[in-house]
């Protein structure tokens, strides 16, 4: 139990029992009461504080008399109460302290773990680019956000399943497939005219030379098809991003799903005829206006295949998470409109819309594009790297713009945020290699054995004896408190951050996280003449190293031992 819902619990227990003793007239609901347990501004106050100011309308008491009520109905144990008026404040003593450390060390990995999602089966597609040409910078994004959520939500108790949409069956590939087509007749030394719409970037060039040495006997369509769907799995793999399917939508067409759900559509009497075309009634559902599925020249529309799309992967998942750009906005109520129409239920789609990335290098916007010079995923993971690239696309809200400055990026410095985190591991790290090597004596040159044994240490790992924390410098038993109420947060931000689907959170963490473990450096000799304390420090900083190792992880970002 977090330390929190501890002192949540403590006070509505009080309120029950004040109730049943009279003291607390006017409130019989206690459960209906919301009660949140928060870091007071003032640190002087405590280390939480719970503000029940809402029940002096119900107890037709002061909050400061109804506070009192409360904390004489609490069996105070291991903590000090004060109160402040409505607010009741909680400090922590020792113990409470070390039972965080302990928990972390007896859980190692799993620190955090929850079961929020009981096995539920989730389907998350992200990214599904249409196979034209290399990934964009947006669609980076969607890589990091959508393979972090995944592990987020492992984590939490779901049964996660990958997959990115491959849209191979639309008029786009025929100009992939005419725009490979003149590229290879450049190079053989034809004249060619670029029609407008035709895909003209450099980066066919490649392929056009692969075609002209072996085309294994594939037309223009399919053979730029596959190897810009190989470009693409190659640099996914790179930017540690796997999919357990990679589903075409022509196979939709190859199985008749696309008919299958036109036929049911029009048995369940969801379509109509009108100019030639056939229509979705959509806007008996959740849709402003009705949609159109077969165009009057009998092909289909985009979300003729996506609705049968959806179908399938309901017909394998409990729950759906679509990650699009917000510029499909416009699409989810059309999609769930389709959901329920068909016998589903679209309460199990949930679509998260994410803004655009600006890359930002010398101070000034990057403009990108298909069809013109771009700067490409691929482009921007060779500069900066795979962790910097990740790190900052999951630094932000999905719902926010993000500005993604490449030179920082890049840079070794505290000012970068995934250096400074990262370097708080190596930093982690590095005390525990000191502490069970060998040194030698920078005045006798002899060689001074290890601090603690590597299989000393190894055992008070796995078997703490701890009696205290603390010393008699307050800066740094500050310091120490600090540090592990942080840590001790880590099991709110993940939970959290399943909730909302928010990888940012983590990111958020470990930049508070290594903050903490920076100003616990500071102040706190870690290896110390006291070797009983200085081996409990030890213990920390092997505590600290395991969070941020288990937050980067869920970004998927490295865990560095040395920088």
């Amino acid at each position: 139990m977090r330390v929190k819902e501890i002192f949540e619990n403590k006070v509505k227990e009080a309120i029950i029992k004040a109730v049943e003793k009279g003291e607390l007239q006017g409130i019989n609901a206690v459960n209906d009461f919301k009660f949140f347990c928060e870091v007071p501004k003032n640190k002087e106050f405590g280390d939480f504080a719970i503000n029940i100011s809402s029940l002096s309308r119900y107890a037709k008491l002061p909050p400061v008399k109804i506070a009192e009520i409360i904390k004489n109905n609490i069996n105070a144990d291991n903590f000090d109460i004060n109160i402040v008026a409505g607010f009741i404040n909680f400090k922590l003593h020792e113990k409470l302290l070390i039972g965080i450390l302990l928990e972390i060390l007896s859980k190692k990995e799993n620190y955090g773990k929850i079961n929020l999602g009981n096995g539920k089966k989730v389907n998350i597609e992200y990214v599904s680019a249409n196979p034209t040409g290399p990934f964009h910078i947006g669609h980076g994004r969607w890589a990091a956000i959508g393979s972090s959520l995944a592990e987020i939500l492992k984590f939490t108790g779901y049964d996660v399943f990958q997959e990115f949409y491959i849209n191979d069956a639309g008029a786009q590939i025929k100009r992939l497939g005419k725009s490979l087509e003149n590229r290879v007749k450049e190079l053989q030394g034809e004249n060619v005219v670029w029609e407008e719409d035709l895909y003209k970037g450099d980066y066919l060039i490649p392929c056009a030379e692969k075609y002209i040495k072996d085309n294994m006997g594939m037309n223009f369509e399919e053979f730029a098809k596959a190897d810009m769907l190989n470009l693409q799995k190659e640099l996914l793999e790179k930017f540690q991003t796997h999919f357990d399917l990679f589903f075409s939508e022509t196979s939709l067409y190859k199985n008749n799903e696309v008919k299958a759900c036109l036929d049911e559509l029009k048995k369940r009497n969801k379509l109509y005829e009108k100019d030639g075309a056939v229509w979705f009634k959509s806007s008996e559902y959740t849709d402003s206006q009705d949609r159109v599925l077969k165009k009057s020249d009998g092909t289909n529309t985009y979300l003729t295949a996506d609705i049968a799309y959806h179908i399938n992967k309901l017909k394998r998942s409990d729950l759906l998470i679509d990650i699009w750009g917000a510029d499909h906005h416009g699409y989810i109520p059309r999609m769930k409109a389709a959901i329920d129409a068909l016998g589903y239920n679209s309460d199990n789609l949930e679509v998260l819309l994410g803004q655009l990335v600006n890359i930002i290098e010398n101070g000034e916007a990057v403009r990108m594009g298909k069809r013109k010079k771009m700067v490409t995923l691929g482009e921007l993971v060779d500069e900066v790297g795979v962790d910097s690239t990740r790190y900052w696309m999951l630094m932000r809200s999905i719902d926010t713009t993000l500005d993604f400055d490449v030179e920082l990026a890049k840079t070794k410095s505290d000012k970068n945020p995934v250096f400074y985190a990262q370097y708080a591991h190596a930093r982690c790290a590095s005390i525990l290699r000191k502490a069970t090597e060998e040194s030698v004596d920078i005045v006798t040159k002899e060689t001074v054995a290890p601090y603690v044994l590597t299989d000393e240490f190894n055992n008070k790992i796995n078997n703490p004896v701890i009696n205290s924390i603390f010393s008699d410098d307050e800066k740094s038993n500050e310091s120490i408190k600090n540090l592990l109420l942080r840590l001790e947060e880590f099991k709110s931000v993940v939970e959290v951050s399943s909730r909302l689907r928010a990888p940012y959170m983590i990111c958020k963490y470990l930049q508070d996280l290594a903050c903490d473990l920076h100003h616990f450096y500071n102040f706190t000799r870690v290896m110390c003449d006291d070797k009983e304390k200085g081996n409990v420090r030890l213990l920390i900083v092997y505590a600290v190293k395991n969070v941020l190792k288990q937050g980067f992880s869920l970004l998927k970002v490295s865990a560095p031992e040395k920088m």
